[in-house]
């Protein structure tokens, strides 16, 4: 509305989208004439989601209901009916990525060789890589606008050249309008006189006493839980090693609701303090309106358990008077969450000499970690010399002691405790107690830790990608004095120091590196490749398969591909890799690689730049069988909102109605008999959800063994296609008793040289496998890959062999070095080889 508001103060005229054509034609009829008559005049369009799209079955027409339940049903059509008549297009609608985009790189292309007329994109949504595909970056107040030219799929900060001008500006609603200042002082206005006339509050209306703060230099009585809290907030970095309450007895106790709109928040401190507790702020949210509710942690303390018992009945009594009734539709304004009660100033968790290191997390790749930092130099001899550091102790902190104690098992020198990161006084009084931190936790976790580590002077180590949060952290961390290593695993970790080193060294020889290709992949061994996707998870499916979906881009002698996340798996090649001819492979493009040319400093000389994932060969084939079946569709079901359940092959029936794709049959031979495993394979041909009739018998073979086929209902738990796959595949395709994972990681860096020397090939392969404990209980290969580089960061650290300081990926000859060398010291081997 705010869109048209705008338009309507121009000349104007609003059209249908069906007169579009008849307007566009009688334009280019009076730009023929000799006619020099000057006419002002604007079109304008609002395009509805029928213009947007059309059913993909041409006997039906558009439903907007069940575009929005099956927006798969319906194929893209604006970039035909509206945008070849279109100079502006100002895009203010909500996407999805279930819908078709709007405008794709593609469609654009096509267009503009057809003589489009289209000028400029407004896009108010500012959906980065969303409806409109080429707008892949936001836009500031002071340079609004950037130019893309799809005839080379190039971007400009100029507006000189070809192509189209792009607005993303996606902090639009705070650059508020004149007239909503003016609006607002206006209102404003009228309260001025009677607070600037007021000598004592009592004398203000009702509304102006609660809403004012302070009066005569004081905070006024409703307000006075800001400097309590203030004085008591533990911040993420906090001032003190041991911020924890000066109480024998804690427990974080969580609030949320309307805590400051009703002064809420005033009772549940003064209920702490009358009962002779303490509490310290840990995490404070307020709400930014009367509608939004507020959030607060407190740690909660008190000298016996009795009084904390007390306090806790008192704020639950709090919570349950403001809970709401449902029955008088009151809303709920206070809501109550109480941690575990932990007894403290217990001393020192770790009361052993030398250094030690704090692993977090219980995950499956901390146990190497440990392992490798308490057995160190036993289990890697590399670089244990005189200098080399005493005997390190290992501390593992899980929210779960349980958990802590399976990791530290049998490993001598390592210690188990519980440790909720979120409390971050007690997060502070472990790392306060060691030298450097290992954060194998959530990447989401790891920005919190670090502020921590910087405010204690501790270094810090992640296997997690570096994301804005963690980057934004640097200089305060080079002001420390302390590295936060980070992408220090397999991919990232092992991937980085492999690539700089070759790189590095055809440099060395004054080489220019031509190409750059990296393959990387988590796999089952190939005796665990047992089912017809040959693939298996450690871990929940969802992430796998969502990655399935993810677009990437790429650039191949010299231009610069994109695919995008419905197509992906289609991108799939075949791979044959030098010294594994057993091993029948298949890659498939990840994410963006061309990030990888300018952290390894290729981007200028390489043509090539390429990174792959790696999975078995037909896996991408049956994968986008089953995604174009539905399976990988998140939105929920309707068929699954009904507490009638339907079964597994209901379900399955349901989604091979609903998904038509082709209703023409081509090529395709089958005898249907009667069995079902012929007529399902005939009717996924059919549909058109997949070409070859291998490839439709494999995903019926994979179908009948996730039992997507069997009368069996479906658990409630399941409220979309995309739950009940993931959860099949959870429980079906789980890594079998002794049965190994593989890692495999191979670099081909081709290298030329100015002065005639043959071009060069180098090879570099990682090959791992699963290895079974003596116990019984096997490591995984991505447990090994991921863990033990870790570990080894944490060791250069820990002996001062990193001088750089900061928030660093392991790119640098201080690191990459001798963590190479460790790594292969450790049993982890890298094959090289070079081909000329």
């Amino acid at each position: 509305m705010g869109a048209q508001e705008i338009f309507k103060l121009l000349p104007h005229t609003f059209v249908d989208a069906e007169k579009l054509p008849e307007i566009s034609a009688a334009w280019n009829l009076s730009k023929q004439s000799q006619s020099t008559k000057r006419v002002f005049q604007l079109y304008g369009c609002v395009v509805t989601s029928r213009d947007m799209v059309s059913h993909k079955d041409p006997t039906r027409h558009f439903d907007k209901a069940d575009y929005y339940a099956h927006p798969e049903h319906y194929a893209p059509v604006f970039h035909e009916r509206i945008a070849p008549y279109a100079s502006v297009i100002v895009n203010c609608m909500y996407w999805e990525r279930r819908f078709p985009r709007l405008l794709s790189i593609s469609q654009l292309q096509q267009l503009m060789k057809s003589g489009c007329l289209l000028v400029g994109i407004c896009d108010i949504t500012c959906d980065i890589g969303g409806s409109i595909e080429f707008v892949d970056k936001s836009t500031s107040i002071e340079k609004p606008f950037f130019r893309y030219d799809p005839s080379n799929n190039s971007y400009h900060d100029d507006m000189e050249g070809n192509g189209v001008i792009c607005l993303a500006v996606d902090i639009l609603p705070t650059e508020f309008s004149k007239e909503a200042s003016q609006h607002f002082g206006n209102i404003l206005s009228k309260f001025v006189a009677s607070l600037a006339s007021m000598k004592q509050l009592v004398e203000l209306p009702s509304y102006l006493r609660r809403a004012c703060i302070a009066h005569d230099g004081r905070l006024t009585s409703l307000y006075e839980y800001i400097p309590r809290m203030r004085k008591t907030m533990i911040d993420l970095a906090p001032a003190k090693a041991n911020p924890s309450p000066d109480k024998k007895y804690s427990t974080l106790v969580s609030l949320s609701g309307h805590l400051f709109d009703k002064f809420l928040i005033n009772e549940a401190l003064d209920i702490i303090e009358a009962a002779g507790g303490s509490f310290q702020l840990v995490r404070c949210e307020v709400g930014q309106s009367i509608d939004d509710t507020s959030y607060s942690e407190l740690e909660v303390g008190a000298d016996d358990t009795a009084t904390l018992d007390k306090i806790i009945d008192s704020l639950t009594s709090l919570a349950n008077a403001h809970g709401g009734n449902h029955n008088a539709r009151k809303e709920t304004e206070l809501s109550l969450k109480i941690g575990k009660v932990n007894e403290c100033g217990t001393g020192d968790i770790v009361d052993k000499e030398g250094p030690k290191v704090l692993i977090l997390g219980a995950g499956r790749v901390c146990r190497p970690a440990a392992q490798f930092l308490a057995s160190y130099p036993n289990i890697c001899s590399y670089g244990a010399d005189d200098n080399s550091t005493d005997q390190i102790h290992v501390i593992v902190a899980s929210l779960y002691q349980k958990d802590a104690e399976e990791i530290v098992e049998g490993i001598k020198n390592a210690t188990a405790t519980q440790l909720d990161v979120a409390d971050i006084g007690s997060l502070s009084d472990l790392v306060s107690q060691v030298e450097v931190v290992v954060s194998l936790l959530p990447a989401s976790f790891h920005a919190a830790i670090a502020r921590v580590c910087i405010e204690l002077k501790k270094h810090m180590v992640t296997a997690s990608y570096v994301d804005e949060s963690m980057s934004n952290l640097s200089q305060a961390a080079k002001g420390a004095g302390v590295t936060i290593l980070s992408e220090m695993g397999l991919d990232p970790g092992i991937d980085h120091m492999m690539s700089v080193k070759m790189i590095d060294e055809a440099h060395a020889r004054n080489g220019k590196v031509k190409a750059f290709t990296s393959f990387c992949g988590g796999l089952p061994s190939p005796a665990a490749a047992n089912n017809p996707l040959a693939y298996k998870f450690s871990w929940n499916p969802a992430g796998a398969v969502h990655s399935g979906k993810n677009p990437a881009v790429y650039k191949f002698l010299g231009e610069t591909i994109h695919v995008d996340g419905s197509s992906l798996y289609e991108s799939a090649k075949r791979l044959r890799l030098p010294g594994l001819p057993a091993f029948a492979l298949e890659h498939l493009p990840n994410r963006n690689s061309l990030i990888y040319g300018d952290l390894y400093g290729i981007s200028e000389e390489a043509s090539t730049i390429y990174r792959a994932t790696l999975r078995y060969e037909g896996f991408s084939e049956i994968m986008a069988t089953l995604s174009k079946i539905g399976f990988f569709d998140a939105a929920n079901h309707p068929l699954l909102q009904d507490t009638n359940r339907p079964t597994y092959k209901g379900f399955l029936d349901e989604l091979l109605n609903a998904n038509n794709i082709s209703t023409t049959t081509t090529n395709i031979n089958i005898e249907a008999s009667g069995g079902y495993d012929d007529e399902l394979i005939a009717r996924i041909l059919s549909l058109g959800h997949c070409k070859e009739k291998d490839i439709a018998v494999k995903t019926v073979k994979t179908i009948k063994f996730l039992g997507l086929h069997e009368e069996i209902q479906i658990p409630k738990d399941c409220s979309s296609a995309f739950n009940v796959i993931c959860q099949r595949m959870e429980q079906r395709m789980a890594y079998g008793h002794n049965e190994q994972d593989m890692v495999l990681l191979h670099h081909e860096v081709e290298v030329e040289y100015p002065d005639g020397r043959p071009t060069e090939k180098h090879q570099a392969t990682l090959l791992e496998f699963g290895k079974v404990e003596n116990g019984g209980s096997t490591t995984t290969a991505m447990a090994l890959t991921v863990g033990v580089p870790a570990a080894i960061g944490a060791l250069l650290l820990l002996e001062n062999k990193v001088q750089t300081k900061g928030v660093i990926r392991p790119l640098e000859p201080e690191i990459y070095i001798p963590a190479l060398e460790m790594l292969e010291s450790s049993g982890i081997k890298l094959a090289e080889r070079v081909e000329i």
